[in-house]
């Protein structure tokens, strides 16, 4: 998926870089899950009001380049912007189109002028940003008219397997209860909280909110414990309690496996995301109020 992942990130005053390590940036790119259906929405959002070509999209906090590439059918130029240069590399080691480049930028000083981006989206990263910071930023580079496209989605990653999904998924909770100690305090409890508070303080009158939007992959076992493995949370286990995080997804891995009884060491799953997401039209005459 994308993203979706390194911004800069504000506590008590401090910046904090994270997602910078080159193993973690390839398993982004290896796990991370192509956000197309997002893309879909986000481009009929775009086009209920506006008939013209669409020129220059960014992607903001664009990771390894997951949800960036697949805006470059829609946009004469894309430009994804990072500040991790394992993740740009990561990104620029991919098959771009033509279209598709790259910048080191935080995102609250976006290399681009005012009034001259069409889309500015982040996928899975503006939980990272100052967020007051990068919605005034937002709003100085976007066109009249232009949108802004703010997606994430909650840590309960499902799945489905025949008549035992359930079992799996409370199995799977067992899972992301073992990492909730891990989690970055200025995330606070819940990231959805912080996406609802962006969306009340953006004023553009013309906007919308969803809930959840669930994304289906049927993926190898294997890819499921590989996406959890890029989460903040699990690489924050990780980094503190090495033996810890590799016990608990190990025995996750066996309870999974005898719930489906299976023979096959890595079997196929539906693998579901659950994506909340909220998009705005910048107005013709009127600037955001924070």
């Amino acid at each position: 998926m994308i993203s979706h992942l390194c911004c800069s990130l504000r506590a008590r005053n401090m910046p904090v870089r994270a997602f910078e390590d080159k193993d973690h940036a390839a398993a982004y790119l290896q796990y991370r899950v192509e956000p197309m259906e997002l893309i879909s929405e986000i481009m009929s959002f775009m086009k209920r009001k506006a008939a013209t070509q669409f020129n220059l999209a960014v992607d903001v906090g664009c990771g390894s380049g997951q949800g960036t590439i697949p805006l470059a059918s829609h946009f004469t130029r894309v430009v994804g912007t990072d500040i991790s240069l394992a993740q740009l590399e990561m990104a620029l080691s991919s098959d771009n189109p033509s279209n598709v480049s790259y910048r080191e930028s935080p995102a609250e000083e976006l290399p681009f002028g005012s009034g001259e981006v069409d889309l500015l989206t982040a996928m899975t990263a503006a939980h990272w940003f100052d967020r007051k910071k990068f919605l005034v930023e937002a709003d100085r580079v976007l066109r009249p008219g232009g949108c802004l496209a703010l997606l994430s989605y909650t840590k309960e990653v499902e799945l489905e397997y025949g008549n035992v999904s359930n079992t799996l998924n409370r199995i799977c909770e067992e899972y992301y209860t073992a990492m909730d100690p891990f989690r970055n305090p200025y995330l606070g409890k819940c990231s959805v909280k912080i996406y609802s508070d962006m969306f009340d303080a953006c004023s553009y009158p013309d906007k919308e909110w969803t809930d959840c939007l669930r994304v289906r992959r049927k993926l190898p076992l294997s890819r499921y414990f590989g996406m959890v493995k890029t989460f903040s949370t699990y690489q924050r286990f990780l980094q503190e309690d090495p033996a810890g995080a590799e016990h608990i997804s190990n025995d996750i891995r066996s309870k999974l496996l005898s719930a489906m009884e299976t023979s096959s060491p890595d079997p196929e799953v539906t693998v579901v995301v659950k994506y909340f997401y909220w998009m705005a039209r910048k107005p013709c005459s009127l600037r955001l109020a924070l």
